[in-house]
This record gives C-alpha cells, structure tokens and sequence, in this order.
C-alpha cells in the first residue's frame, strides 16, 4: 500500500549568524514558518531505523473520513491582498470537478498508523532535527541550542525533535493522539496520502473546501473572526511571540476534531497547522504552496489564516505548526 517516493534534500542550517530561512521577522514579508532548507552532511547523527519505527498499534477513534466538494466554478483569491508578496491576488474565477477532501487534517494517531505498518521515517527523524517555536521549549532543551534562525530568532532547530517529540526528545504525544501531526515535510504527507490511495489537495481545492461556498469572505464561516463571541479556529492569542493566553481553548495544536465544520463538513481549515497543497509556488520548482495558517498566526505578525492567504515551503522542511490533509477524485470515498 505504500508507495516509494525520492527524497529531496536541500541544506537544513548553517551557523548561528549565517543561518538562511524564509522565516520572516517582518510579518509582512513572502513567508510565514520556516522554510530553511537542509544539508545532509551537515545535519546531527541523530538517525532512526524501520525497525524503530515498527510499534504496536493502538485503538483509538478514526479521523479518516471525507466529505465531498462538488465540482463547480468559485473565486479564488483576493482583490484585497494583505500580503502582496504572496500573490493572494487577483480573485479569479476557477473551475474544478468533484473531489473529496479529509475532514480532518492527519492526526498523529493516523500517521502512527502508517509508520506501523509501513516503518516509514520522517525526513525530521532522518536529518535529525526540525524546527520548534521557542516558546513551546523547555528550559533543558533551549540550553543545549547554539543556532538560530537569524531573522524569526524564535524559530530554533531543535536535535530530536520530530513527529513522536514534537518538543524535542523530552517531549511526547502520549496526550496528543487525536492532535495534528507536525514536523512532517511536503514528502511525508505524499508518502502517508499514497499509502492511503489518497492524494495532496491541490491549492486551488484546498481553498475551494475552505471558502465553503462562500466567496470574498476572509474565513470559512464569513468576515466576522468571532461570531457570537465565540473561536471558530486556533490561532494564537496574546503577544507573539512572547504570551500566548490560549482564549481558544488551546496554547499549541489542538485536537483535529475542535471547532465547527464548514457548511462543506470540514474542520480546523484554518488555524491549527499548516497544511500542505500539491502545488509549486512558483515555476522555478523550489517551495511548494502551504494553506491555512496555524496557531502561530496572529493578526500582528502573521495573518495568513485566512481562505486567500498563501505561503511557502521547500518539500524537505519540517516545522513545530507544519501537516497536513488529503484528498481524492470524484465525490465519493
């Protein structure tokens, strides 16, 4: 059931002033997460084996499920881009036929799943690190990191962390079962979509489920952020980067079956995590198109959870707000 894919592998860091990345500390800025590519050779030791990866499964509910988008013609895009550098404009028309689309974006329960059976390693677990939020990391962690990014200093590639340690290797998902996984690249969602006998949305279906019928309107549910006074989606709240008040419910990720469905039948479209798309974000070939925001978005530093808003990463990156949904042709499961 899986299939093999190639493995691209790109330069991860470099030193503490010299790092390179496309985690802007301008929020108006191309980007928003971390988009540092990876160096092979130059990466930590810290390596994972299919054997190690071979666990016993455990039960739990299924996050699985579809629900169809009927094919038809909506507007993608804005008029109203908030920021240029991401081509969000113009709102163009775009037609496209029935597809399914995942409820849910991929927990770590489902991905478990599929390491299980298939002993997959996750390009964090091969390269040995990603990148976390520092906010997120615990005293004896920080202490051990020298390196940096140097333009979003709150981004620091941590050795270890990875989709089983989301915080590093004193950290777990022993609570967080039903959560996001994250720390997952462009090319381990295609290879857990594959195994599926799935597929990534493309960008233009992931915003057609998230407009949900709706056209220029900035969320899923309409312009209001919180209509009754109610979250409708996890972000952060407070000062970014320095307090997160978790109002919504949650400081990090959140379970993927938290908050309203669309009208469309799909959860947590925005907020919670990034999601990846199929698509190339430019023809060059380099980084691949990322929807949705995270709960790192915050108006005043990255307000890109929002239907139009779009961002970028190459297919090898791995973050702490980084996962992923899949989709299938046709209106059926």
């Amino acid at each position: 059931m899986f299939t093999d894919i190639t493995l691209s592998f790109l330069v991860m860091m470099t030193l503490l002033q010299s790092l390179t990345s496309d985690c802007p500390a301008d929020p108006s800025s191309s980007s928003c997460g971390c988009a540092t590519s990876r160096d092979k050779e130059n990466t930590p030791g810290h390596q994972y084996t299919q054997e190690a990866n071979l666990e016993t499964e455990q039960e739990f509910h299924r996050t699985n499920t579809m629900e169809g988008v009927k094919g038809g013609t909506f507007t993608m895009g804005t008029d109203k881009p908030v920021f240029t550098a991401d081509r969000e404009m113009p709102a163009r028309s775009v037609s496209l036929p029935s597809f399914m689309l995942d409820v849910y974006e991929v927990s770590n329960n489902e991905f478990g799943l599929f390491v299980s059976e298939t002993g997959y390693t996750t390009e964090a677990e091969s390269f040995g690190n990603s990148f976390v939020a520092e906010y997120f990391l615990s005293k004896e962690t920080k202490e051990k990191i020298s390196q940096a990014v140097a333009d979003a200093p709150w981004w620091l590639p941590v050795d270890g962390a990875d989709w089983r340690h989301p915080e590093g290797p004193d950290s777990n998902i022993q609570s967080r079962g039903d959560h996001p996984v994250v720390h997952v690249s462009w090319n381990d969602a295609v290879a857990y979509c594959s195994w599926m006998g799935k597929r990534l949305p493309t960008e233009g279906e992931w915003e057609m489920a998230c407009r949900a019928g709706k056209d220029d309107r900035l969320f899923p549910w309409g312009n209001k952020w919180m209509p009754g006074g109610k979250f409708f989606a996890n972000i952060w709240t407070g000062e970014f980067p320095k307090t997160n008040t978790g109002e919504d419910g949650w400081e990090g990720t959140g379970p993927v079956t938290e908050f309203p469905a669309t009208k469309f039948g799909h959860k947590n479209m925005i907020g919670n995590v990034w999601e990846w798309t199929s698509d190339w974000w430019t023809e060059a070939k380099v980084d691949k198109v990322k929807k949705g925001g995270s709960f790192m978005c915050h108006m005043d530093y990255c307000y890109r959870y929002r239907c139009a808003a779009r961002s970028q990463n190459t297919p090898d990156s791995s973050a702490y707000n980084l996962g992923f949904r899949c989709a299938k042709d046709g209106d059926r499961s």
